[in-house]
């Protein structure tokens, strides 16, 4: 790539906030975009990541208040914890700033002035509730009581827990502050809004112009046909934040600075760099290129408000928003008592973060879908990819080349094999930039299959046996190390300490993307040293418990005996639900219709088009066909299907079927079933696999 070619890329994640530890669901961002970032780089292209401390707010005042100390000492120490977590995860931040700077206090003015001379804020008297002891007002959150429709106690502001009920805190019977204990009260006070409905056009112009994914676009269209309501953007004194310019004891909401943050941590970076300029990026008629990734939970502030904001103040607004889903553990929300609610550093204290990065990566894509951290899967996955195939390829060559005297043979004997693994780099480099990253991890490990399938087939170990065949072992190691050095080029963004691992094995300055079009010959390499040792089941047992202990230390036993209590009762619940003993039934015999669900619980179901390449009886199981389904992109599955009374396996061959393809993998004595296909009826030898119509291709997404 040359210069002239090269892009200039602004890249942020959502600023993660001072008042805790990072955990497995901030992770799952993070490494996202340092992947995307790294591959940007890699390409040659000037890709600038940033990021912040969300550092203003009630609860960090709050917080600091109970430590002792200042504000301002407390988002320091969160500060350093988070950049050491950040940094032993491998994510490369090119400056971490925080919201807490003159850089964003300045900037933050100036967008609000922008904003207020153009007529784009309002004012205006609204009644909230008030903690009289503590002197401050009370967000929802800090306001519990009786739910005013199940009565159940000790309820958050705005939602019931118990019932589902929503309702406004001054709905609540017996309210109190969380804070002091004390009765609210009604209090009035002049607060300021920014005026969204002002904008309503360009949002319906901005959110359909490709900025957005679209499901996400889809749901905003929602909220832009139902009418935009004006977004209060003022707190009352004591709040730790910045002061609204021209009005003593009102301060920013913490909302309309965070983001604001971006902008002040490049501008931070850009004061202390000469080839960086912030014009050049954030001026409207910009020709670089700003991408968002951020958590689904908070899109409407990056989609609706920041873009608005930045309109009316005369800044570009993003190139892209890429938000992704929530992460669960074990197919259930994450939870402190059953020891899933992990922190980094409690994951760094037993497991190396390579295979969280790599796992992320294996089933990461563009979407918006949440994503399931399956145990049990995660450290299969990892060891059967990095270190029985990946790993592998080196681990099982290099010792024959050192033996020959450490230097690769002058030619290459499998010039085209070698070249087919160039050329998939192309692929490969588009299935990156639209962050398919699981898409990206199926081809590698596709040439890492054939990679090995070739080293099986020569056995350079039996060779080496013989005499006279030293150069044909050479050769074939040689293939194989080239092979391995292609592999880990394209894995690089994902697993940068192996890539700087395998750049000193082989020799080399760096795994650039594009010095993998030359093969190396009669390139001198060095010793290999192990560079991944395989993940222990053990190692995740005790990363449950030391989070299990950690509970317990924050909130006492009787605490976390209480949350283990309220988990094993939701547990026993959806078991006895499960165990029900039938369907209840309609009065034609077929199953009554299913409890009405909304269409983001349905979206979250991935139905593809699949066609059966292979199906086989299963040796000891009487219900059971295991099927290989062709889902398209050359990816297959593997599915146990309780089918068997009504169809033959070679009936079944060829056929398309409808799957479900994000079903979290099931181990079962017969092997790993990945899915489940789609069938109708009561049972037995009348099953009636679904069929879709000719027209229809494997990988198609039903919807």
């Amino acid at each position: 790539m040359t210069d002239q070619n090269a892009r200039k890329i602004l890249v942020t994640s959502a600023l993660p906030y001072a008042n805790g530890s990072i955990h497995l669901g901030h992770l799952l961002e993070y490494i996202q975009t340092d992947i995307w970032v790294r591959f940007q780089k890699a390409r040659g292209h000037m890709c600038t990541y940033v990021c912040a401390d969300d550092a203003h707010g009630t609860a960090i005042m709050l917080r600091a208040e109970k430590e002792g100390i200042s504000p301002e000492e407390q988002i320091a120490r969160v500060k350093a914890e988070h950049e050491t977590d950040f940094a032993d995860f491998q994510i490369a931040f090119d400056n971490f700033h925080s919201t807490h700077s003159e850089e964003n206090r300045e900037l933050s003015a100036t967008i609000y002035k922008a904003c207020r001379d153009k007529g784009h804020i309002a004012t205006r008297n609204i009644k909230q509730l008030y903690d009289p002891v503590k002197e401050l007002f009370l967000a929802d959150r800090y306001i519990k009581g009786n739910c005013p429709k199940c009565d159940a106690e000790d309820q958050y502001g705005d939602n019931c827990e118990v019932c589902g009920a929503t309702y406004t805190p001054a709905e609540l019977k017996k309210p109190y502050s969380v804070i002091s204990g004390a009765t609210p009260v009604e209090k009035e006070s002049e607060h300021f809004f920014f005026k969204l409905p002002d904008f309503q056009d360009f949002l319906k112009e901005w959110t359909r112009s490709g900025t957005l994914q679209d499901e996400v676009a889809n749901k905003l269209s929602e909220w832009l046909d139902s009418g935009l309501q004006e977004w209060d953007i003022s707190r009352d004194a004591p709040y730790f934040g910045f002061e609204i310019p021209d009005a003593p004891g009102k301060y920013f909401y913490v909302w309309l600075d965070a983001p604001i943050g971006y902008m002040a941590s490049f501008k931070n970076l850009c004061d202390r760099r000469e080839d960086l300029s912030f014009d050049d990026y954030w001026k409207p008629d910009s020709d670089a290129e700003v991408y968002h990734f951020i958590g689904k939970d908070i899109i409407n502030f990056h989609a609706l408000f920041w873009p608005s904001m930045l309109s009316a103040a005369d800044f570009r607004t993003p190139t892209a928003v890429n938000a992704h889903g929530f992460v669960t553990v074990n197919g259930a929300k994450m939870s402190k008592s059953r020891g899933t609610f992990i922190k980094a550093r409690t994951y760094l204290n037993h497991l190396n973060p390579t295979y969280l990065r790599y796992y992320f990566a294996a089933k990461l894509g563009s979407s918006v879908d949440d994503f399931d951290l399956n145990l049990e899967d995660f450290v299969q996955r990892v060891n059967s990819d990095l270190v029985n195939k990946l790993i592998n390829i080196a681990s099982r060559t290099a010792n024959f080349i050192k033996k020959s005297g450490g230097v690769l043979s002058e030619n290459c004997a499998e010039e085209a094999m070698v070249n087919d693994f160039i050329n998939a780099g192309d692929q490969i480099a588009e299935l990156y930039e639209k962050r398919e990253f699981s898409r990206a991890m199926k081809e590698i490990m596709t040439l890492a299959d054939r990679a090995n399938e070739y080293i099986q087939a020569k056995a350079p170990w039996a060779m080496s046996k013989e005499e006279g065949r030293e150069q044909e072992v050479l050769e074939v190691c040689s293939v194989a190390v080239n092979l391995f050095r292609q592999l880990m080029t394209y894995l690089s963004p994902v697993l940068p300490e192996l890539a700087d691992k395998t750049a000193a094995f082989l020799n080399l300055e760096s795994l650039g993307w594009e010095d993998r079009r030359s093969i190396l010959t009669g390139h001198a390499i060095n010793k290999f040293k192990p560079m991944l040792a395989r993940a222990e089941m053990d190692k995740v047992t005790a990363i449950l418990e030391e989070t299990k202990t950690e509970l317990e230390k924050e909130n006492g036993g009787a605490a976390a005996a209480k949350n283990q209590k309220a988990d094993k009762k939701a547990d026993k619940k959806a078991e006895k639900k499960a165990k029900n003993k039938g369907p209840e039934l309609r009065e034609d015999g077929n199953e009554v219709i299913a409890d009405t669900i909304e269409f983001p619980d349905f979206a979250k179901v991935d139905l593809r088009i699949a066609r059966i390449i292979k199906a086989d009886h299963v040796d000891g199981a009487d219900k059971l066909l295991q099927l290989t389904l062709d889902i398209g992109n050359g990816e297959t599955r593997n599915v146990f299907s309780g089918i068997k009374a009504a169809y033959k396996p070679e009936d079944l061959e060829g056929k398309l079927t409808v799957m479900v393809a994000n079903l979290a993998p099931r181990k079962m004595k017969f092997g790993l079933s990945e899915g489940m296909v789609l069938a109708a009826g009561p049972g037995g030898s009348e099953i009636y696999l679904l069929e879709p119509h000719d027209g229809a291709q494997p990988g198609m997404r039903v919807m």
